[in-house]
């Protein structure tokens, strides 16, 4: 394996870099963007330089700048092994990186035009649906859980996750000054910085009163009174400073296998299902379109349509129509 994979990303500034202002320039950016963008963003771009740095190196290509024709057949490559979605992705980190460093963005160049829109012809753009946590999953996981410490947890967890839909990320970022009970019972959470507000202009979300006691209940069994809202727990029962994001999809499975639920079922979770499946419920109960978006915090329709397709089919003029019809 190469330097720059077992280093970090920086390392490509000078091992994956034949040009030497380039690598300064890279090396540059990657001080001054320190903090700019989420850690998970950070995560991905790293990541995704370094697949496409380890492929050029056994070509013996160029990673900064990358040739046309080198782009064109990455992403050949990897459409016959990765979704559409993650070549974009990979494509995007790359693009990203030229751009940093004052190259010319390979993402307008014909040539990668042309080779992504061949693997969307073969392939398609739809990606694959993840399973919604909806209500009746919610309740039989929150029921099967035990009266451990880390049950409490769990409980309070996937609750949250669902009033709030909230991002993996922007779950476990939660503070524990963060939340504020109403004299109704209810409560509201301050989410100080989502990702589609990363200059923290902060959105408050809801609670509902059952999810409040469920908070409650994790709080004043763990004893925490200040910090990160969710903790990791060791075996032994300390808790951790923080819960890391990539354990929230973790959590979810392990409730839902706990409950019983089927193998489908639980490998269709991720991190993202509490917000899927709230969304779905909410579509589900008529709740107008506005109302969604503001409790998704989302700017336009395409992902509640995308998580509701299949109850807004059955709202669609074609079924309306075949209702009117009395057909069966």
């Amino acid at each position: 394996m190469r330097p720059a994979a077992r280093q970090g990303f920086e390392a490509l500034a000078s091992c994956a870099v034949p040009d030497q202002m380039l690598g300064e320039r890279l090396s540059t950016y990657l001080k001054d963007a320190k903090g700019a963008f989420s850690d998970n963003t950070e995560r991905a771009i790293r990541s995704d330089v370094e697949i496409f740095a380890d492929w050029c190196e056994a070509r013996g290509l160029s990673v900064l700048p990358a040739r046309t024709d080198a782009l064109v057949a990455y992403i050949d490559a990897m459409a016959k092994v990765r979704a559409p979605a993650t070549v974009r992705r990979y494509v995007f980190s790359i693009a990203t990186v030229h751009k940093a460093v004052g190259l010319h963005n390979p993402l307008k160049r014909t040539g990668v035009k042309l080779a992504l829109q061949r693997m969307h012809r073969k392939k398609g753009r739809r990606q694959e649906q993840v399973q919604g946590l909806t209500w009746p999953l919610r309740e039989r996981m929150i029921e099967a859980c035990g009266e451990r410490l880390i049950d409490d947890r769990n409980r309070a967890l996937l609750a949250v996750a669902y009033d709030t839909l909230l991002r993996r990320s922007e779950l476990v970022a939660l503070e524990v000054s963060d939340l504020l009970a109403e004299v109704d019972g209810s409560g509201t959470v301050l989410v100080q910085r989502g990702k589609t507000d990363p200059n923290g202009e902060g959105a408050l979300l809801y609670l509902a009163p059952d999810t409040l006691r469920l908070v409650k209940a994790w709080l004043s069994r763990s004893g925490l009174s200040r910090g990160r809202l969710f903790r990791s727990i060791r075996k032994s029962g300390q808790l951790g400073a923080r819960l890391d994001d990539s354990q929230v999809p973790r959590i979810f499975k392990g409730m839902a296998k706990a409950a019983g639920l089927g193998d489908d079922v639980v490998e269709g979770l991720s991190g993202h299902s509490a917000r899927v499946g709230a969304t779905q419920d909410m579509i589900a109960s008529g709740i107008e379109l506005p109302a969604i978006l503001q409790a998704g915090r989302w700017k336009s329709t395409s992902m509640v349509y995308r998580y509701g397709e299949r109850l807004l089919a059955k709202r669609s003029g074609a079924a309306k129509l075949a209702e009117l019809q009395q057909r069966s």
